[in-house]
């Protein structure tokens, strides 16, 4: 059992490419998806590896036995015997769970984009917060019809119609207040602290919009990023027959919800608590920028990674 719990908030700065590892329809390289919603989602296992990696650019950070022997405590040691050189297998003190969809960016006739969410998705988030331990998360709004819409800000709306990509929502103010309430909350707990965000910060209080739950999903997997690449031969210059491939992104300004637990030490010294170990993994990315999943040599994968620590049980 993980005795710290704490809430990770990762919002999206360039497109993220956590792949699915088989292609679906057109798409040869698409994002891995949650089989039952098809929301977009991070595998806690690539955070894990992410974070693990992390800590070798902290400032002071000690190369060498010294630093392996703490990533050892926290993660665990090398699966396979010949990558852990002789030490014992124990498992890590850090759990990392699968982040899940909270709001997507969607283009908007009106203030440029908008930050698309679904009672569901607000719904999941409340209930991962809850039983991480965060206290004071505000009530969700109730689901609304499909073709209906929630929007705080008016100047998002012409004639009461809200216009997403070249879809018309029908504007209700039956759960303004629950949203402007739950907008507010995330924008000060999920998106990233400082003066840099600002801008987003402000943005995502006063343009997250309620959209039906179908409404949603359908933004949520039609409207990614696809870039085609093509493969050149070195030789002569020209693309490589079959060389066209599609690769799919979540775009930026996308707000994702995964989950941090720790527990006491596993290596049979029991010399970090779990408060330690968490406290531990919070100062490593707290407020830091993170890369994950693929195509990092081409600037994909960079999130701002924000914790709320939960209540310890």
């Amino acid at each position: 059992m993980f005795q710290a719990h704490a809430a990770l908030f990762l919002y999206a700065t360039s497109p993220v490419h956590m792949g699915a590892g088989q292609a679906f329809g057109l798409i040869d390289n698409p994002i891995v998806r949650e089989r039952h919603c098809e929301h977009p989602v991070f595998p806690g296992s690539g955070l894990k590896g992410a974070i693990r990696h992390r800590f070798h650019a902290l400032p002071g950070w000690i190369e060498g036995e010294k630093g392996e022997k703490l990533l050892d405590r926290l993660f665990g040691p090398e699966s396979r015997p010949e990558d852990r050189g002789g030490k014992d297998l124990h498992a890590g003190a850090i759990s990392l769970g699968d982040a899940q969809l909270v709001a997507f960016p969607v283009r908007c006739v009106k203030q440029g984009y908008v930050y698309a969410t679904s009672a569901h998705a607000l719904a999941r988030a409340a209930r991962l917060l809850a039983q991480l331990g965060i206290q004071d998360v505000p009530a969700v709004p109730a689901a609304l019809a499909a073709g209906a819409c929630c929007a705080v800000n008016p100047a998002l709306l012409s004639n009461n119609t809200l216009h997403l990509e070249a879809f018309e929502y029908d504007h209700t103010r039956a759960q303004e207040d629950r949203l402007k309430a739950f907008a507010r909350w995330l924008a000060d707990h999920a998106l990233p602290a400082g003066e840099a965000h600002d801008y987003f910060r402000d943005k995502f209080a006063r343009d997250l919009v309620l959209l039906a739950d179908e409404d949603f999903t359908w933004f949520a997997k039609n409207a990614t990023v696809v870039e085609p690449h093509v493969r050149i031969n070195n030789k002569t210059g020209a693309a490589d027959d079959g060389g066209l491939f599609y690769t799919e992104n979540l775009p930026p300004e996308t707000l994702m919800l995964g989950s941090v637990m720790a527990s006491r030490e596993r290596s049979g010294k029991a010399d970090l608590e779990a408060e330690a170990v968490l406290q531990h993994v919070t100062q490593a990315i707290d407020g830091q920028l993170l890369q994950i999943g693929g195509d990092a040599t081409t600037g994909r994968g960079l999130v701002a990674a924000r914790i709320i620590q939960g209540s310890s049980r």
